[in-house]
């Protein structure tokens, strides 16, 4: 794999939950003039989604190109209503891997596009872990999920914008959708607009399989001082256990923000079938039980970052299509570092040894069953992940 390229000059704005990236969202769209990518794995039409796909209706009356690319299993429930609105109102769509009533579990369904971007008129860039949806709405009328993105400005257009076209491109012909292909009139700026680096990292079934994963662990190895993460559905394998281990054995300040509240029974017991082996080795655990948990972000060193759509786990790592920014800039890791601080002391629980309903025998073999049915189901569908012994 070739290195990521850092770009410079670029404006990169963190935003914290749907509060601040939905109004800046809906703005970017409303004042786009040429053309709109918007991918996301889940799009609801409730209050936020009908917000968004009416800017997208009147962007698309003004005479700007949109093309909306949706999951099919994320998105399933988006009416064929609704994607006919949308289609009358000259939006291109397609589903990335449509569900239909009858279809098998095969392999080849668990390759989602779990991708959260969208580039205006090759302008402005938003990538992270939002999807359209309100996320203040939850049956335990909770605080909205906990989640990030980031918008971005400059010359890492160019990337972004040249990735969003491609998985357009790929999934039009899929469809037997060529004329949706396009070539754009319009070319990212060169101009600078900050002095923040960047690189977009994707991962994919092609020439990016291992990308954001090796980021990261390049970056774990090379840490000094501090590593935060804060992961909504964590599972590692060996290695990357092993590299945060590693680090805590050598003086690394090792935190883990992880869910603290059952949104998948599996996914989360499983997780906290790992907790002792990394705690043993001085990796500090945290739970997040003000809200659902659904960032997918990292700081190391106060200087390196990354926010976007992958969890550290097999979905993401080995099958799903993610993209995440990382950002190498003091001012910016330290804005994520003190959100993520914050929420690691005033709207989490440590776990010790003391944690009961972590440690109790009870928990510990619900806690292993899951993990060992996780991996089961995994080989059964042909994903073994040969790293994922703890």
């Amino acid at each position: 794999m070739k290195k990521p390229e850092l770009v410079g000059n670029n404006q990169i704005d963190l935003l914290c939950n749907g509060n601040e990236y939905f109004p800046r969202l809906e703005a970017a769209i409303d004042s786009s003039q040429t053309e709109i990518h918007l991918e996301t794995y889940i799009f609801e039409y409730d209050a936020v989604g009908h917000k968004i796909a009416e800017a997208l209706m009147r962007a698309a009356r003004r005479g700007v190109s949109v093309y909306l690319l949706l999951d099919g299993f994320g998105s399933q429930n988006l009416s064929q209503q609704i994607i006919h609105n949308l289609l009358n109102a000259d939006i291109k769509v397609l589903i990335f891997r449509p569900e239909f009533i009858f279809s098998m579990p095969r392999r080849h369904r668990l390759r989602r596009m779990h991708r959260k971007l969208a580039v205006i008129d090759a302008q402005t860039a938003f990538i992270g872990g939002i999807n359209i949806i309100d996320d203040r709405h939850n049956p335990e009328h909770l605080l909205p999920r906990f989640d990030y993105a980031v918008a971005i400005q400059g010359p890492l257009l160019a990337t972004i914008h040249k990735a969003a076209k491609h998985l357009w491109m790929i999934v039009a012909w899929a469809h037997l959708k060529k004329r949706w292909t396009h070539r754009s009139i319009i070319k990212p700026t060169d101009t600078p607009s900050g002095n923040q680096k960047a690189a977009l990292l994707i991962r994919d079934n092609w020439r990016h399989r291992h990308d954001i994963e090796r980021a990261y662990l390049e970056a774990i190895n090379q840490a000094q001082s501090e590593i935060i993460i804060a992961c909504a559905y964590f599972l590692p394998g060996r290695k990357f256990s092993n590299a945060l281990k590693n680090a805590a054995r050598r003086g690394v300040c090792v935190e883990l923000l992880l869910q603290g509240k059952v949104e998948y029974f599996l996914q989360h017991h499983a997780t906290r079938a790992l907790y002792d082996d990394l705690s043993k080795a001085g990796v500090n655990i945290y739970e997040y039980n003000r809200s659902y948990l659904h960032a997918k972000v990292a700081v190391i060193d106060q200087y390196w970052a990354t926010v976007g759509s992958s969890n550290i786990d097999p979905f993401s790592l080995l099958l799903a299509r993610e993209a995440n920014v990382v950002i190498e800039d003091h001012l910016f890791a330290n804005q994520l570092r003190a959100s993520l601080k914050t929420a690691i002391t005033q709207e989490s629980t440590p776990v010790t040894a003391d944690s009961k309903h972590i440690y109790s025998w009870h928990s510990l073999v619900v806690n292993w069953l899951s993990f060992y049915i996780v991996r089961i189901l995994q080989g059964l569908l042909g994903y073994e992940w040969r790293d994922g012994t703890p």
